[in-house]
């Protein structure tokens, strides 16, 4: 019997405005706290709360981790198998 896989989990890729900010992050501990949450978004993409506004595009939708002091703005492809993160907050 094949062993018994969980959900895809969705990749995680940055805009470059994300890519930028994530440069500048150098604190362990910071480093920690982004990806803890970066692990949550990828398990589960619908994790975050929808940012209300006009879109013609894919939804906003924004995380936080009360507890690591993250925000993650991001929002999925139509696939769901990437999530964008558009800016970073730790």
């Amino acid at each position: 019997m094949a062993p018994q896989h969980g959900p895809r989990r969705a990749r995680i890729a940055f805009s470059d405005s994300a890519a930028k900010q994530l440069e500048s992050i150098t604190s362990e501990a910071e480093i920690h706290a982004l990806d803890r949450a970066l692990v949550v978004v990828s398990v589960d993409p619908d994790v975050g709360e929808p940012i209300p506004g006009a879109s013609a595009g894919p939804q906003l939708r924004q995380y936080t981790d009360d507890v690591e002091q993250v925000r993650v703005l991001y929002f999925v492809t139509a696939l769901r198998t990437v999530a964008v993160v558009a800016y970073i907050e730790v």
